[in-house]
């Protein structure tokens, strides 16, 4: 049983946190990108964090926790910097719970200035089922000719053995000239959860989905396709007492979403954890 699960949390691994490790360098002079968008904020006694009033703490970044910044260059824009800032509430937070938000930034490389902001409250809100990864997607999401959307991935995970679960879920935003918004909210593009009894025996599922930009449109952006492919094992000891896995048939579904003109839209089934 062992082997199973950490193959396919390997797998989910692989996806979700790669990019996300390798894009801390983007930041830079981290200090002065937080400096610079959150003038009031002061920096801690050990230059590791700033502070705003009255209880918001913004920690630079954090090679081992998903809580610091993270920032990645926009290879469809590349004079421009994606970052990614926690907002965390230093007096509602502690090692097993987190209450924040996440502010997103699109900033000049070259001058460090601000151009567009969007503030994603309680993303960064977590208890028994953790976050573990916060990474940018900067996949080539062209919604229309002259308008580019990216992506935000967070991973996250609990820590049950018997119940185990990980879901990685993405988030859409469209830059149109000087505006930044959600077009896409919270799509579970991986999982892994199920039951079991610690050894072998027990019901397991895999998720993985992908997207792909179509050429229709609705509302003057292109429609997304999305391929989701849902596997599962019912592991067993066989006469022996050797663990073995019994897969069943792989199940794909295939959904075209359309842009509602404020967002696209998904089914239920699609839809990612709510953030406590």
């Amino acid at each position: 049983m062992r082997t199973l699960l950490s193959t396919i949390f390997l797998g989910l691994a692989a996806i979700s946190l790669s990019p996300a490790r390798a894009a801390v360098t983007d930041c830079g002079d981290a200090a002065a990108l937080v400096q610079q968008a959150y003038p009031k904020a002061r920096k801690s006694a050990d230059g590791a964090s700033f502070t705003l009033e009255p209880r918001t703490s913004i920690a630079l970044t954090l090679p081992d926790t998903p809580f610091g910044l993270v920032c990645k260059i926009w290879p469809a824009h590349d004079d421009l910097l994606l970052v990614a800032v926690p907002l965390i509430d230093r007096d509602q937070s502690r090692d097993d719970r987190h209450i924040g938000d996440i502010e997103l930034l699109v900033v000049d490389r070259n001058s460090l200035q601000v151009r567009q902001r969007l503030l994603q409250p309680e993303l960064m809100n977590d208890d028994a089922i953790a976050i573990r990864d916060i990474e940018f997607d900067t996949g080539r999401y062209e919604l229309a000719p002259k308008v580019t959307a990216f992506g935000l991935r967070i991973d996250m995970a609990n820590n049950s053995q018997p119940n185990p679960f990980r879901e990685t879920d993405l988030r859409l935003y469209a830059l149109d000239g000087d505006a930044l918004w959600t077009v896409l909210d919270g799509l579970a593009v991986a999982g892994f959860g199920g039951e079991g009894d610690t050894n072998c025996a027990g019901s397991f599922y895999s998720s993985q989905v992908s997207l792909a930009m179509s050429p229709a449109s609705h509302h003057g952006y292109h429609d997304i396709t999305v391929v989701e492919q849902m596997d599962t094992d019912q592991p067993s000891p066989d006469k022996n007492g050797e663990c073995q896995s019994h897969p069943g048939k792989a199940v794909k579904r295939t959904y075209r979403l359309r842009y509602d003109g404020s967002r696209y839209q998904f089914p239920a089934g699609l839809k990612a954890l709510e953030p406590d």
